[in-house]
């Protein structure tokens, strides 16, 4: 029987080998064991250190006291933090007469994910943090020199973050003018990114506008922070404003759009765009109009003032500019001025915009110059709108035939055609010359002087017209190159050749006085011999003292 030989070799190979893969599962053991306290330290001591970084990081960047009362880490898929009530305090409150001390800045939440490597390194890099609720509250421009210490400091960065998507943003830019109130953007979303050290943060933004009711889409560059002099600091972008619901401001309606482009410094913004509505509406008249405008403005970008050069607009078959100014005020306001300029217009489409009546009064070429104010306040715009200025109407005809038709006749007679005037077979269709000094407050349209010419006619008058066209009421003089006796046929022309004299006056054949009153449907001419001498005599002397203040 064969026996199996052992070699001596291999038995001493055996306890060997068992040695060495004790000694690797002692090292595994002891690695696995090492591994678990690290996490576990890295857990203990993650919250603390990210949130000393925080800090650090804003501390350094803004030298202001710094309150965090929310942070959480947790190290389960990489390193995810979040946290809220993140409050940075200057060294002066930046809106005192609000209760209690405001931050410069306030965070309700935030949140950011990085690499869990990113906590041994040194700074740390993030890629993106999300924050909602920002609050950026701007100390009015003499308390602004601890803002120019934003991103001017020096210290230890620990932390480096390429872009910030904001949700809810709140910018808040104070001011120490008592008579005007902090200016506040509500910004839906925002999104920011860092493309450089000393280059402009690149953004994206979602601004709401409070009056027309309405979102602006605006991508530019901000920046860089002009350390000395934050007004000076560059802002560039375009923006579109769509569907803008202009029925939020009493006593207009319509829905607007808007496009543009803006480039400058935070204090002198120039804004170039233009707006498109195809359906504006002043409440006054009932009537939409297509209005487009094309404007270039100036903007203060801290106190919120935009100044108009100019606004060029048209409707309708008119057009007109205007060059002004659009002053915030307190309370929550603002106080329109502008000076208008219409030299390509129509008087049927200025009634049409601005009165009820329907068709308008008069059609005809018009020219105007006013002085526009809107004052501030939540009152209908037509309560709130003054106007102040003079017209002409070279060649205007009225709409309703009773109406021209008794101006027809009129001037007929004014003639010496009396015959013609009383054949209604004869419609001449005069043209009117009208022109004079104007004033609008309170929907009520007031002349200090109303001179209007036909064929024999002159006529000088002051009265009121209310914007319904449902009264006016007219006073003044009229000068006929005819006398009165050639005013009439028959018998009554015989017997009026004795009076002649009496009306005939510097020349003209024949002057009275005259009142037109009632409504656009039902006017009524007459003669006026109560009204007071010297007043109709001092008509032509204030047509020529408001000329010259116009």
């Amino acid at each position: 029987m064969a026996t199996m030989q052992v070699s001596p070799n291999r038995d001493q190979r055996m306890p060997g080998r068992r040695r060495l893969w004790t000694w690797i599962g002692v090292a595994v053991f002891i690695c696995l064991v090492i591994a678990a306290g690290a996490v576990r330290f890295v857990i203990a001591r993650a919250q603390p250190i990210l949130q000393g970084r925080v800090i650090e990081t804003l501390s350094n960047r803004f030298d202001s006291k710094v309150e965090l009362e929310k942070f959480h880490v947790s190290v389960v898929n990489g390193i995810e933090v979040s946290g809220g009530g993140l409050k940075l305090f200057g060294k002066e409150d930046p809106n005192p007469h609000e209760p209690g001390i405001q931050p410069l800045i306030a965070i309700q939440e935030f949140r950011f994910q990085t690499a869990l490597r990113s906590l041994f390194r040194s700074p740390m890099h993030v890629d993106t943090v999300f924050v909602k609720g920002l609050e950026l509250n701007i100390p009015p421009k003499g308390s602004r020199g601890e803002m120019t210490k934003m991103g001017s400091r020096t210290g230890k960065m620990t932390i480096y973050v390429d872009k910030f998507v904001c949700e809810d943003t709140r910018l808040v830019i104070n001011t120490s003018n008592p008579a005007k109130p902090p200016l506040e953007f509500a910004i839906a979303s925002l999104k920011m990114k860092d493309i450089g050290s000393g280059e402009p943060l690149q953004f994206n933004a979602t601004l709401i506008n409070p009056k027309p009711v309405g979102d602006i889409q605006s991508n530019g560059l901000f920046g860089p922070w002009q350390q000395d002099s934050p007004r000076d600091t560059p802002v560039q972008g375009d923006y579109s404003f769509t569907h803008a619901d202009l029925s939020t401001i009493k006593g207009i309606a319509g829905t607007l759009s808007s496009t543009g482009q803006y480039e400058g410094t935070l204090g002198n913004i120039v804004v170039s765009g233009k707006t498109d509505t195809p359906d504006f509406q002043v409440a006054t008249s009932g009537h939409r109009v297509p209005l487009h405008t094309e404007f270039h403005a100036i903007v203060d970008g801290t106190s919120g003032d935009t100044h108009l050069r100019p606004v060029k607009a048209t409707f309708l078959h008119s057009s007109f500019t205007a060059n002004g100014s659009v002053i915030r005020v307190k309370p929550k306001g603002h106080d329109i001025e502008l000076d208008v300029v219409l030299s390509h217009a129509q008087i049927e489409d200025l009634l049409i915009l601005g009165v009820h009546t329907d068709p308008p009064v008069m059609t005809g070429p018009v020219e105007m110059k006013t002085r526009l104010s809107i004052a501030p306040g939540d009152a209908n715009v037509a309560d709130r709108l003054k106007l102040a200025g003079t017209f002409h109407v070279p060649a205007g005809h009225f709409t309703n035939e009773k109406v021209q038709g008794k101006l027809d006749s009129f001037s007929l007679r004014s003639r010496g055609k009396p015959r013609q005037a009383r054949e209604n077979n004869n419609q001449e269709n005069v043209p009117v010359d009208l022109q004079g000094v104007f004033a609008l407050n309170d929907g009520l349209l007031s002349f200090s002087f109303l001179h209007f010419i036909v064929p024999g006619t002159h006529v000088d008058m002051t009265g009121t017209y209310g914007l319904d066209g449902r009264e006016f009421d007219f006073r003044g003089k009229a000068r006929m190159d005819a006398k009165v006796s050639q005013m009439t046929t028959g018998w009554k022309a015989i017997l009026l050749k004795p009076v002649d004299p009496f009306f005939s006056k510097d020349g003209a054949g024949t002057e009275v006085p005259i009142r037109i009153t009632g409504t656009e449907s039902e006017p009524h001419f007459g003669l006026d011999f109560r009204h007071k001498k010297d007043e109709r005599e001092n008509i032509g002397k204030n047509m020529n003292a408001d000329s010259k203040r116009q």
